[in-house]
């Protein structure tokens, strides 16, 4: 991964905390504790996960890559950690504060890697061997999916009752 491919996921990192303030901004208690039609988590849940797993999934990856040989990187269980600390009744703007701090943590741990710690490798359960490399791809490719997830989830919840939501392209707007 070269310096400029490193420094714009870095920065798509850092917006993902920004992105989800912004859309906070606009909810109320009640819609912020929507869950979507079907199934998924509510802006609250997802707001709360993204913060668990980045302090006990990805900010422990990265340390135990840097500091261990070959570690074993356990999965995170984000359903079952939902359920079991009770994201739903949590403060939203809690959870975007514990994202963010965390969020800033870990990018900055990412900025200070250098060469051949790139190549520093670790065992994730139900994945295989990583890289150091990985984690912040991985890391982005998991905050597209949850925004993704939640720009939906946000134009299920201002949709007028009855009305169909608008295609996905349109969806990415709630971010912009």
């Amino acid at each position: 991964m070269t310096r400029r491919e490193l420094e714009t996921l870095l920065l798509t990192l850092e917006s993902t905390p920004v992105l989800l303030a912004r859309a906070a901004e606009g909810l109320c208690p009640l819609s912020s504790r929507t869950r979507p039609a079907g199934s998924g988590f509510s802006f609250v849940e997802n707001v709360w996960h993204l913060a668990d797993l980045e302090r006990e999934a990805y900010g422990v990856r990265i340390r135990r890559i840097l500091s261990e040989d070959a570690p074993e990187l356990s999965n995170f269980d984000g359903d079952r950690i939902a359920r079991e600390r009770t994201y739903q009744e949590r403060d939203v703007t809690a959870g975007i504060e514990a994202f963010a701090a965390a969020r800033r943590s870990n990018v900055e741990a990412l900025r200070r890697i250098t060469g051949s710690e790139w190549n520093r490798r670790g065992v994730q359960d139900g994945h295989g061997p990583i890289t150091l490399a990985d984690v912040p791809r991985m890391m982005t490719e998991h905050d597209r999916s949850h925004t993704e997830d939640v720009a939906q989830l946000l134009e299920e919840i201002s949709a007028p009752e009855g009305s169909l939501p608008s295609p996905a392209p349109h969806r990415a707007s709630l971010f912009a």
